[in-house]
């Protein structure tokens, strides 16, 4: 028999996205309980492995520290899951291959009736291989910037991405330098860039910057746990890596 008081758990790092998810939740089915709001895999991980009583989660894909499938391969989990996902056409035919249930964000509440009856509808859960999905949606490669428009006297110029050395931001602007030492302002905040960059050449150190690989170098030990870097081209201001990104910086020139 389909238990009347359902205990949700919601794993979403937005927290006005996760908690807009819990009005819907509640609204659609007033007796169900929310549990938990989680944001992170490290946490979900955390709570997960103590065996929590859940009925049914609610799962973003892409969290804060990583992908939601990260969660999979740490913990033995038999609770469903429907999956929340702003990703396009081709992932979400990789759900409908799995078997599995999906929310297109942003979410709708005819989507979210139609996939809590399913969930009530399902008698047993069938168990799936979230690698083999995270391999489907991963494997679509992400497409990054490959060059910017910049303005050079009175004259509008490209700049190849993978010719940038560094990029700075200062008092609401970000300056681009090139290899070469040429420097443009660009209409972008580091956050976008983060986004727009490609991972593998490029690494935000702390707020002020992104740096390329090719641009680093000297690396020397600081203060504070921290990383002091010498870039090409030099520039005036100290550059360090932020303690808390210290990790990853040294992850990312490693891998």
């Amino acid at each position: 028999m389909f238990k009347l008081v359902m205990k949700i758990l919601i794993i979403e790092d937005e927290l006005p996205a996760a908690r807009r998810m819990e009005r819907m939740i509640l609204k659609e089915e007033p007796s169900w309980e929310v549990a938990k709001i989680i944001d992170s895999v490290e946490f979900a991980v955390d709570y997960l492995k103590k065996k929590p009583e859940i009925d049914l989660i609610f799962m973003d894909i892409q969290l804060a520290d990583g992908y939601s499938f990260d969660i999979f391969e740490q913990v033995d989990i038999q609770i469903p899951v429907i999956f929340a996902t702003a990703y396009d056409e081709y992932a979400i035919q990789a759900f409908k291959v799995n078997g599995l249930d999906y929310l297109l964000k942003p979410i709708e509440s005819d989507d979210l009736a139609r996939a809590i009856d399913k969930f009530k509808n399902t008698k047993n859960a069938v168990r799936l291989d979230y690698s083999q999905l995270l391999q489907l949606m991963t494997n679509k490669e992400k497409t990054y910037k490959e060059r910017f428009l910049v303005k050079k006297g009175e004259q509008l110029i490209f700049i190849e991405t993978a010719s940038i050395a560094h990029l700075q931001s200062d008092s609401g602007y970000v300056n681009l330098t090139t290899h070469e030492g040429d420097r443009f302002l660009i209409d972008y905040t580091l956050d976008t860039l983060k986004e727009k960059l490609p991972p593998k050449q490029f690494f935000q150190i702390n707020r002020q910057f992104i740096v390329n690989i090719k641009s680093i170098s000297v690396i020397n030990t600081w203060f504070n746990n921290r990383l002091k870097l010498k870039l090409k081209p030099e520039i005036a201001a100290e550059v360090t890596v932020s303690r808390e990104r210290v990790k990853d910086f040294k992850k990312w020139l490693d891998s």
